[in-house]
């Protein structure tokens, strides 16, 4: 009833940049925090960052200064623009909100499909 669909991944080499977006659809009644999360090839997933629906923020210190989480909540978009890169930014990227469902209207926590990042030369 809820999905979010991811864009924006590919091929950076080291130092450079690229920009993800994730977009959610379907019957929603609001949406608090939308994140962004990685798993690198043999790792668990970890926290990227994290925005709430005031533009409250929290990121990973390993991304700090390189990685920027915003949203645009009338498209119900968040975004990562990620400057940069380093090869041990490559991982998939998975897009997650947390929503309230307008019908019927109840908690629902989502994830994206995931987008590759590969920082390689």
């Amino acid at each position: 009833q809820v999905q979010l669909v991811e864009s924006g991944g590919g091929l950076v080499q080291p130092g450079g940049s690229l920009g993800l977006s994730c977009a959610a659809s379907g019957s929603i009644f609001s949406i608090n925090a939308m994140g962004w999360y990685r798993q690198a090839p043999g790792k668990q997933r970890e926290l990227v960052a994290t925005i709430t629906k005031g533009g409250s923020t929290v990121y990973a210190d390993s991304v700090k200064g390189r990685l920027t989480i915003s949203r645009d909540n009338a498209k119900n978009t968040v975004y990562l623009q990620m400057n940069g890169l380093k090869p041990e930014d490559t991982a998939v990227y998975y897009c997650n909100a947390q929503t309230l469902t307008a019908t019927p209207i109840r908690y629902l926590e989502v994830w994206g499909q995931g987008t590759l990042v590969t920082v390689s030369s």
